[in-house]
């Protein structure tokens, strides 16, 4: 199939070049403003009991969880001074009645409510909710919160709240993301012209990659017409795109010069080329997308997201590759190699350090194995004592504002106000079951890790009732039941939050209920997630061992390459426990560790690792299965394909690790671990995987490498992918063939045209 693709491609490659221009021209037309149809939410799961309760909130009652915070910090004396009363209840007020307000209530309108004062009397807050999607609320805090910051003679008000942070978050990635790319693209490029000594060959990957950002961004403008679409996924479209054009044309590149120095006209090496280094990408792109199509199983939109732009990454690249780059190829010919900036003179088969490392290691390949598989489990250990949570403020640098907000609360106030749990009873009368909901509320206010709880029976600390129901306990009625709001005085994102949901779900109510809040949804959330994580493994393994046996026809061969992979994933899981969670370079990266990891960040990062781990696994063991069927033994099958494809896996990784350290330069902690964490997993497959756990797994293994039981082997006779060998004579006929059918076709449609006009 690949075969006769190639030599469709090498007679029209005009026709080629013109539909990928073509292509180009339309997706980025159609699909360049994508960017104004993406979401900035996506990280709740619709069918997690948290986002109905809110859901019902929002529906049925006047207030809800605050998600806009004020602090108001008074200039002389306390907030309990006339004037600073007087202008609190005025700030409150007009807040109030903001478009797309449904709430807001303060310190000075909550009956001077002692958890809404800060420790020291001279800050107090105000709280509001403001109505809609994370975009609407996301379009509201954009005018709300420069409107609402201010700083006057009697007090200084400052913005934050869960609104506030994720706003600035997603305007934070989006100008790291700018920066990233300032970083990278320079250093990209000067490293792809060293990698390939020739201006016009270090330019092929820029015209691949752009062909696949630009598609992609076509397809998620299509996607996010008919569901919802993370704008995040953009990130990952830019990284992978160049990534992955950067891995794919040094493959395909470096075969078609090694085709040329053999002796072959242009033509026949671009068909050779296709027919091996075109065969090894088209799987690869196969095992990476496989790898990201796990992702479609989790519920939340923000896991799909980097699905939907995986894939398509991903295939774009694969096709671009395949087609697009060897019309290209067959263009340019020998002028591939044109505007070089130095020689570069390959060395004979046998010499070169890829292959001395080979051998060294197959030497003793018990000893090195074992060595370095203990490097890994114990670079791996830390992950023992993972923790997740959800990302807060504190992924911010300290010197954001929605960031400086949160850490005052944090140290000033006794309680977490815009972070209460809501405990939500529809069908429940607010009146007809008054004295059940006192007893509950005082039952839930005795919990530990609960500063106060409030309901439409009053506030309640510690059992007691400390403020009866007064005008703004109306917030906790409706015709459609009642709610109560239970405010801690611990971290909500942390052991002792979720602790304390459990706590308050398993606490005897006296009516049907549902709890929502952030530690409700940081309980949700994990048991969403992690309950969907054997079937999105078993998928990647499945499709990967699948997709593996097509090709190599061997079951070990697969079953090697997926536990080589997790053992290079688990040491750089390891890593990010080490650094993330427990801060050990937290100065030296500039973020603030919370004792936590993000919970979707490493879902995310697991299925891309594995997939670029898989592409360079591919790469090597198509180079050393070419060279076994030429009949090779082992030994110096491993050696020559390692040789063949060790300086070229070592360059693509260095390459890609660039691009995903730059986005390690993001001031925000879970893009900066997304960076950090796939820069050490390539780096780490491509230097202790490839060049010492495969040789030496293949040495001990022998002919077992190719091993498949009878039935099996018949399968992969049948639907496996055979290309033949191909030679010079064979390829140049077979070009000349197409070449002769092609214009014997021009001949035809044109006798047909000129008997069409004789014969009207």
């Amino acid at each position: 199939m690949l075969t006769r693709l190639a030599r469709v491609v090498v007679v029209r490659k005009k026709l080629v070049l013109l539909g990928a221009l073509v292509v180009v021209v339309v997706a980025g037309a159609a699909g360049g403003s994508v960017a104004q149809h993406l979401s900035t939410g996506g990280f709740d799961d619709p069918h997690s009991e948290s986002f109905k309760a809110d859901a019902s909130l929002t529906k049925h009652f006047q207030g809800g969880q605050p998600n806009m915070v004020l602090l108001v910090t008074a200039k002389h004396g306390t907030v309990n001074a006339p004037d600073v009363v007087a202008a609190g209840q005025a700030l409150t007020d007009r807040l109030a009645h903001e478009p797309g307000v449904r709430a807001a209530l303060s310190y000075w309108t909550l009956a001077s409510a002692p958890p809404l004062r800060s420790k020291d009397g001279r800050q107090a807050l105000v709280l509001a909710r403001i109505d809609g999607d994370q975009d609407t609320v996301h379009d509201r805090m954009e005018l709300l919160g420069p409107h609402y910051r201010q700083d006057t003679a009697l007090m200084t008000v400052r913005v934050g709240g869960f609104a506030e942070v994720f706003r600035e978050v997603g305007t934070t990635i989006e100008k790291d993301l700018q920066k990233a790319e300032a970083i990278a693209v320079p250093i990209t490029l000067l490293l792809l012209i060293l990698v390939f000594g020739s201006v016009v060959a270090a330019g092929l990957p820029l015209g691949i990659g752009i062909v696949a950002i630009v598609g992609t961004m076509l397809v998620l403008r299509i996607v996010a017409a008919m569901t919802e679409v993370s704008i995040f996924s953009l990130n990952l479209t830019t990284s992978m795109g160049m990534g992955l054009a950067i891995d794919y044309s040094l493959f395909v590149v470096s075969r078609f010069r090694e085709e040329l120095r053999a002796g072959r006209a242009v033509d026949d090496a671009v068909v050779r080329t296709v027919q091996t280094a075109g065969k090894t990408v088209a799987f690869s792109a196969l095992t990476v997308a496989a790898s990201l199509a796990a992702l479609l199983v989790f519920p939340l939109a923000f896991l799909r997201s980097f699905a939907y732009a995986g894939i398509a990454v991903v295939l774009f690249a694969g096709v671009a590759a395949v087609v697009l780059l060897p019309a290209l190829l067959a263009a340019l010919g020998h002028r591939v190699d044109s505007l070089v900036l130095f020689k570069r003179h390959p060395k004979e088969v046998g010499e070169g350090f890829w292959h001395r490392a080979a051998v060294t290691v197959m030497k003793r390949p018990v000893p090195i194995a074992t060595s370095v598989i203990l490097v890994l489990l114990v670079l791996g250990a830390p992950f023992l004592n993972v923790h997740f949570g959800l990302p807060d403020d504190r992924v911010l640098p300290p010197s954001a504002p929605g960031r400086q907000v949160s850490d005052q609360i944090r140290a000033n106030f006794s309680s977490n106000e815009a972070f209460a749990l809501s405990v939500v009873a529809l069908g429940a009368d607010p009146v007809g079951r008054a004295g059940d909901i006192d007893s509950y509320a005082a039952r839930l206010s005795k919990l530990g890790g609960v500063a106060r709880v409030d309901a439409a029976t009053g506030s309640y600390i510690g059992g007691a009732l400390v403020l009866p129901p007064n005008a703004i306990s109306v917030r906790f009625r409706s015709d459609a039941g009642t709610f109560l709001s239970v405010v801690p005085n611990i971290e909500p994102y942390s052991a002792e939050g979720e602790r304390l949901v459990k706590q308050v779900r398993s606490e005897p109510s006296p009516f049907a209920v549902k709890v929502t809040g952030a530690s409700a949804q940081l309980v949700d959330a994990k048991a969403s997630l992690f309950s969907k994580l054997p079937v999105a493994g078993g998928i990647i393994a499945v499709i990967t061992f699948v997709v593996l046996f097509l090709l190599f026809g061997s079951l070990l061969v697969p079953a090697k390459a997926v536990v080589l992979n997790l053992l290079s994933l688990t040491a750089t899981f390891g890593a990010m426990v080490w650094i993330f969670q427990e801060g050990h370079l937290s100065r030296t990266l500039g973020f603030t560790a919370t004792g936590m990891l993000d919970t979707t960040t490493p879902i995310l990062m697991f299925c891309v690792a594995f997939g670029l781990s898989m592409d360079y696994e591919v790469f090597l063991l198509s180079r050393i299965k070419e060279e076994h069927d030429k009949g090779r033994d082992t030994v110096t099958s491993v050696a020559v394909g390692l040789e063949h494809t060790g300086r070229i896996v070592t360059a693509a990784a260095a390459l890609l690790a660039v691009v995903f350290i730059a986005s390690a330069t993001s001031q925000v902690t879970f893009i900066k671990l997304f960076g950090v964490g796939l820069t050490m997993a390539v780096l780490m497959d491509a230097t202790l995987i490839r060049a010492a756990l495969v040789p030496a797994f293949m040495r001990l293994a022998g002919q077992a490498n190719w091993w498949a039981p009878s039935f099996l082997r018949r399968v992969h006779d049948r639907w496996g992918f055979n290309e033949g060998e191909g030679s010079g004579t064979s390829d140049s006929t077979d070009v000349a063939v197409a070449r002769i059918d092609y214009n014997v076709h021009m001949v035809d449609g044109a006798a047909s045209e000129l008997e069409g006009t004789r014969n009207p």
